[in-house]
Parts: C-alpha cells; sequence; structure tokens
C-alpha cells in the first residue's frame, strides 16, 4: 500500500496563487474569445471586436508574466496556443462571418475555413519550432503571427466602424482578404518581431512619449487607429516580402 504524502510533501506540491496567474490570463482571453462568438452570433460586432482585442492583449501578457514568475509550464505553453486557437482562429473567421458573410455563404464559408486552418498550421509550426530549436528566430518570425494576422484581417470591420454603419467592403474582397491573410501566417516569409527590438537608452523618453501618444489616440480614435496600425504592419508586411531573400539569410 502507498504511503499517503506527509505535510511537507503536500505543502511542496500547492502552488503560491501568484504563480497561476499566467494561466488564468490565458483562461480569461479564452472566455473573452468565446464571448466575442457570442456576441457576434447576436449581432453586436463592436463588442466582439473589443473582446478579441482584449484577448490578443492578453495573448501578449500571459507568456511574459510567466517567465518573470518562473512559472512557465508545458501546460501554460499548451493552453496558450489553444486559446491562440479560439481567439484568433475561430472567433475571429466567425465574427467577420457573421458581420458580413453569411449572404455569401460559400466563398465566404470557404474563406473562414481557410483562415481557420492556417491559424491552426501556424500555431503547430510555431509550438514545433519553440521545441526544436527551428524557425527563423532572431528579430523575425517565419510567417504572420496568428494575433496579427487576426488584427489585420478584421481591418474591413475597423474601416465600417470609423466611417459607416455597415460593411464598406463586398464580400468578395472580405474573403480574399481572409484568404491571403491566412496564407500569410503559413508563409515562409520573415515578419517583424517586436519581441527582439531593442531601444538605445537615450531614445527611451522619445518612445514613451510615444506610446503615450498612441495611448491617447487609440483611446480617442479607436477604430481610425486601428486602421493604421494594420495598414502599418501591412506596410512591413510588404517591405519583408521585397527584402525577403536578404532577411533569410539572417
Amino acid at each position: 500500500m502507498a504511503t499517503p504524502p506527509t505535510r511537507p510533501q503536500k505543502e511542496r506540491q500547492a502552488f503560491s496563487l501568484i504563480l497561476l496567474l499566467p494561466n488564468m490570463l490565458t483562461v480569461t482571453a479564452i472566455c473573452a474569445g468565446l464571448t466575442a462568438i457570442r456576441a457576434g452570433v447576436h449581432g453586436n460586432y463592436e463588442l466582439a471586436v473589443q473582446l478579441i482585442i482584449v484577448a490578443s492583449i492578453l495573448d501578449g501578457l500571459d507568456g511574459r508574466l510567466a517567465r518573470a514568475l518562473g512559472s512557465a509550464s508545458k501546460i501554460g505553453a499548451e493552453l496558450d496556443s489553444l486559446a491562440d486557437f479560439v481567439n484568433f482562429g475561430v472567433a475571429t473567421p466567425l465574427t467577420l462571418y457573421f458581420w458580413a458573410l453569411q449572404d455569401f455563404r460559400g466563398i465566404g464559408w470557404i474563406a473562414v475555413l481557410v483562415f481557420s486552418i492556417c491559424c491552426v498550421f501556424r500555431l503547430a509550426r510555431f509550438n514545433v519550432g519553440s521545441k526544436t530549436g527551428g524557425g527563423l528566430g532572431g528579430a523575425y518570425f517565419e510567417g504572420v503571427p496568428s494575433p496579427a494576422g487576426a488584427m489585420v484581417v478584421m481591418l474591413p470591420l475597423y474601416v465600417s466602424f470609423a466611417f459607416a454603419d455597415g460593411p464598406v467592403v463586398p464580400p468578395l474582397v472580405i474573403s480574399l482578404h481572409m484568404i491571403v491573410m491566412g496564407l500569410l501566417m503559413i508563409s515562409s516569409l520573415p515578419t517583424w518581431s517586436f519581441k527582439t527590438t531593442r531601444i538605445s537608452r537615450g531614445n527611451v523618453k522619445y518612445v514613451l512619449v510615444g506610446m503615450a501618444a498612441f495611448g491617447a489616440a487609440l483611446a480617442t480614435f479607436a477604430w481610425q487607429m486601428l486602421i493604421l496600425a494594420s495598414l502599418a504592419y501591412i506596410a512591413t508586411v510588404i517591405w519583408a516580402w521585397v527584402n525577403r531573400k536578404r532577411l533569410s539569410r539572417r
């Protein structure tokens, strides 16, 4: 018969609540993504987009917090990957579908499926690369990351919220936009990784002022700023495509 664990052993098996905070953020992000789907079903598209953006912010925080607390784990990494698929590979394309593609069912639904499958392949490739040391590494990702792909694929929604009360982009263009973004996620195109960007000590104050100005503009003109941010990211992807041979050799 196995000996029951002693009190010190039980204490060693216990976790500090703060060490669970990264996983709690990940679960909150999943809840945000699922609630975004619910909001999309009920036609509350602005709330759906806002919840997906919240999920992307939490996605950027949970891993960094886990590393800062020394609580990174295999389960946390897998949970984070599943959260990314729910939020960016399911909630995002479904929101676009409910918003503008329900009357364009054939090509519209194909676009949703292509984007979702590309997202799950992107995440699987990233997981394998992180375990085996593959990928480009350094200052570049291989392909567009799933959070960035989700934020950019919602560009037609931002345009609509900023300048009209309904879709202003034809359904065919929205569908093609989704397919292209999906293919970019699984491409070998080197895309800029903001995580490795270094700033000289003398420029820190200017960056902080710029971030404060961007935050204030985002709070005041949210959809317009998201349009600009999406177009700026698209510009970096185009630049990476033009310089792909040189960047792949790094």
